[in-house]
C-alpha cells in the first residue's frame, strides 16, 4: 500500500502491557499525522499482524514472556518486513541499546520519556529517520568505541565520493529509501553501497558507521 504525503503514518504496537499499549493508543488518538494500525501484547501476533497491516512504523517492546523484543525484530526482518521498527523500552543497558541496533532496529527510545518528546520522534521514525532517546545517544557512542573488535582504523579516504556522499546520509539518520530518492538512484544501489563502505570502514552496522561518522565530523 502506498501511502501519500497527506495520509498518517500508521503504526502498529507489540507490548505485553496492556496500559501501556492503552496510553500510546490515547496519544496517538490526539495526532492527526499518526493512526494506530493495531496492538497486541503477543509477539507471535505481532509478526502476523505486520505482515497483514504492513504499518509504517512498529513499536516494539524490549522484554517479553516467551520472545523477547530482540528475537522479534530478527523474526520481523527475516519475514522482509521494510517498515521502521523502534524498541520502545525501560531498559537503559548499553548491551541491550548495541543489540537492538545492531539487529536492525530504527530507533531505541524510553519509556519514561514526555509524550510530546515521544510523538516528536515517531514522527522522525516514520519519516525514515533513525531516532535513539537522548540520554542514550553519549552511552551509543562509548559502547560503540570500545565493543569495535577490528583492530584498522576507519579511513574515510578508502571510500568513493559516493559512499561519502551516502555516509553523510547516514549520519542524518535517513534510511536507505530517503537515501535513494534525495541521490536520485535506486535504493538497491544505496544497499551495495552501504555494504561496500561498511567493509572498507570495519564497521558492522549502519548505526555504527552514522555514529563514527559524527564523531569525525564527516556528516559536515
Amino acid at each position: 500500500m502506498t501511502r501519500t504525503a497527506h495520509d498518517p503514518a500508521t503504526l502498529l504496537i507489540i507490548d505485553d502491557h496492556p496500559l501501556l499499549r492503552r496510553g500510546v493508543t490515547q496519544l496517538l488518538e490526539l495526532e492527526d499525522d499518526l493512526e494506530l494500525a493495531g496492538e497486541t501484547g503477543e509477539p507471535e501476533e505481532g509478526i502476523r499482524l505486520a505482515g497483514e497491516l504492513d504499518p509504517d512504523l512498529i513499536l516494539l517492546d524490549l522484554n517479553m514472556p516467551g520472545m523477547d523484543g530482540i528475537e522479534t525484530l530478527k523474526r520481523l526482518r527475516q519475514d522482509d518486513f521494510a517498515g521502521r521498527i523502534v524498541m520502545f523500552t525501560v531498559s537503559d543497558h548499553e548491551e541491550d541499546v548495541v543489540a537492538a541496533l545492531r539487529a536492525g532496529a530504527d530507533g531505541y527510545l524510553l519509556k519514561d520519556m514526555d509524550p510530546d518528546d515521544m510523538v516528536r520522534q515517531l514522527r522522525q521514525a516514520a519519516l525514515g529517520r533513525m531516532v535513539i532517546s537522548e540520554s542514550l545517544t553519549a552511552l551509543l557512542a562509548e559502547a560503540l568505541r570500545s565493543q569495535r573488535t577490528q583492530p584498522a582504523t576507519p579511513d574515510i579516504h578508502s571510500l568513493t565520493q559516493r559512499e561519502r556522499e551516502i555516509l553523510r546520509e547516514l549520519a542524518a539518520g535517513l534510511s536507505n529509501k530517503l537515501i535513494a530518492r534525495k541521490l536520485d538512484i535506486t535504493e538497491g544501489t544505496v544497499k551495495v553501497h552501504v555494504k561496500h563502505l561498511l567493509k572498507k570502514l570495519n564497521l558492522r552496522s549502519r548505526v555504527e558507521a552514522a555514529v563514527w561518522a559524527v564523531q569525525e565530523g564527516v556528516d559536515k
